[in-house]
C-alpha cells in the first residue's frame, strides 16, 4: 500500500484500490473518497476541523420568553360577599334626580268617655310624622386605550369586560357599605348605626371568664351560654314590641362568619346551638356578613367595639321592618372617545337602610 501521494488523482486511485481491503476489516466510510495527498499535509489553510472565530456573540440558548407558559384559565381575586340586601331586603325609591324622600307614619289616637245621651265627650284622631332621608349619588369612570386593549388581547384577556366588571363591583361594594353604615353628613343611615335603634345588649359573663363566644381562635362559651345570649335578644324584641313579636315570627339572626361558627357548639345532649334555635324559633334564619365582625387589618369595615349580633324581625303585623334602598342602581353614561382611548362614567345612588320599625331590631355587642 502506497503511503505518500504526489497528486490528488494518485490519492483517489489508491483509495479506490484499497477500499475492498478496508471493507473486509470492517472499516466503511461512505463519505470518504480519497487519501490526503502529500501537498495537502502541511497546508494548514486546509484544516477543516479547526473552529473559526465567531462573528456573533457566543450563545447556546433561545429567547427566555419562548420557555414561558401562560395558563388560559384566568382567576379573579375574590371579595367578601355583599350581604346587606340579603339580610334586610332591597327596593328602589325614587330616581337619580330625587334628593330627599319622605316616609310617612300615622299614629292613631283616641280618648273614650262615659256614655250619656247628651254627652259629646270622647275623641278619635290620627297623628302623622314625615321622617326624611337624603340620597347620595356616587360614580366610577371606566378608561381604556386601544394599545391597552390590544396588548391585553395578546394575553387572551377581554380587557373591556374586565373593566366593566370592576366598575360594577366598585358600585355594588359601596352600595353594600352604605346599607350597613350610611353616609356621614347626610340623613342617610345604615343597618348598624341608625340613631333610632335601641342600645346593644351586653353578653352574659361566661364560665371561662369573659363575655365573648370565641377567644384565641377557640369557642370558649358553652352551647347553653350562647343559646342564652340569643334568647335574651329575642326577649328584648318581645319587650320592645309589646308582644307583637312572638316565637312564630320570622326573624333573621345576622352575625359575622366567625361568630356563626360558635353556633356549632354542642351541649351535653349532643345538640348544637343552631338546632336549639330552630326548635325554639322555627321561623329563624341565619345570615352572615363581615361587617358584623370586629375591626382588623383584614376586616377594615368591621366594628371597633367588638363582634356584633343582630336579631331582626322581617315584618310585624304585616308591615315590613325596613329595607335597603337605592334611587339608581347603575346608570351608564355615554362613551366618550378620545384620539385613541375611551371613557365612560357609571353612576349609582343610595338611601342607606330605611328602618321603618326600629323596635323590631335588637343587637348584642361583644360576643
Amino acid at each position: 500500500m502506497k503511503i505518500r501521494f504526489n497528486t490528488l488523482g494518485e490519492a483517489e486511485a489508491a483509495f479506490r484500490e484499497d477500499a475492498p481491503m478496508w471493507a473486509q476489516q470492517g472499516i466503511v466510510n461512505n463519505l470518504a473518497t480519497t487519501y490526503l495527498p502529500e501537498a495537502f499535509r502541511n497546508n494548514f489553510a486546509m484544516a477543516m476541523d479547526a473552529q473559526p472565530s465567531l462573528a456573533t456573540a457566543p450563545n447556546s440558548g433561545i429567547p427566555a420568553y419562548l420557555t414561558n407558559y401562560i395558563d388560559p384559565a384566568v382567576y379573579e381575586i375574590l371579595f367578601s360577599p355583599n350581604m346587606a340586601a340579603t339580610i334586610f331586603g332591597e327596593v328602589k325609591k325614587g330616581d337619580w334626580t330625587t334628593q330627599t324622600a319622605f316616609f310617612p307614619t300615622v299614629e292613631h289616637t283616641g280618648e273614650v268617655s262615659s256614655y250619656g245621651d247628651f254627652s259629646e265627650n270622647g275623641h278619635a284622631g290620627a297623628n302623622t310624622n314625615w321622617p326624611q332621608r337624603q340620597s347620595y349619588l356616587y360614580q366610577v369612570i371606566k378608561e381604556y386605550g386601544e394599545l391597552e386593549l390590544d396588548r391585553a388581547g395578546l394575553a387572551k384577556i377581554s380587557w373591556v369586560s374586565e373593566i366593566d366588571q370592576a366598575a360594577a363591583l366598585s358600585l355594588n361594594k359601596f352600595s353594600n357599605f352604605s346599607y350597613f353604615f350610611g353616609i356621614a353628613g347626610l340623613q342617610n343611615y345604615g343597618l348598624l348605626n341608625d340613631p333610632n335603634l335601641t342600645a346593644s345588649l351586653t353578653p352574659a359573663t361566661k364560665a371561662w371568664g369573659g363575655t365573648a363566644w370565641i377567644n384565641g381562635g377557640q369557642i370558649k362559651a358553652t352551647a347553653n351560654e350562647i343559646f342564652n345570649d340569643i334568647q335574651s335578644m329575642f326577649l328584648q324584641l318581645v319587650n320592645q314590641s309589646s308582644g307583637l313579636i312572638d316565637a312564630q315570627t320570622k326573624v333573621c339572626l345576622a352575625m359575622s362568619p366567625a361568630s356563626a361558627v360558635a353556633l356549632t357548639a354542642t351541649n351535653s345532649f349532643n345538640v348544637n346551638v343552631r338546632t336549639l334555635l330552630k326548635e325554639n324559633f322555627p321561623n329563624i334564619r341565619f345570615e352572615t356578613a363581615v361587617q358584623y365582625g370586629v375591626t382588623s387589618a383584614s376586616n377594615p369595615q368591621g366594628i371597633a367595639a367588638g363582634n356584633l349580633v343582630q336579631m331582626i324581625a322581617d315584618s310585624v303585623e304585616g308591615q315590613q321592618t325596613g329595607y335597603c334602598a337605592f334611587n339608581e342602581k347603575s346608570r351608564s353614561h355615554p362613551i366618550v372617545r378620545g384620539l385613541s382611548s375611551f371613557k365612560q362614567k357609571q353612576t349609582a345612588g343610595t338611601w342607606g337602610a330605611i328602618i321603618r320599625q326600629p323596635f323590631a331590631i335588637t343587637s348584642m355587642l361583644g360576643v
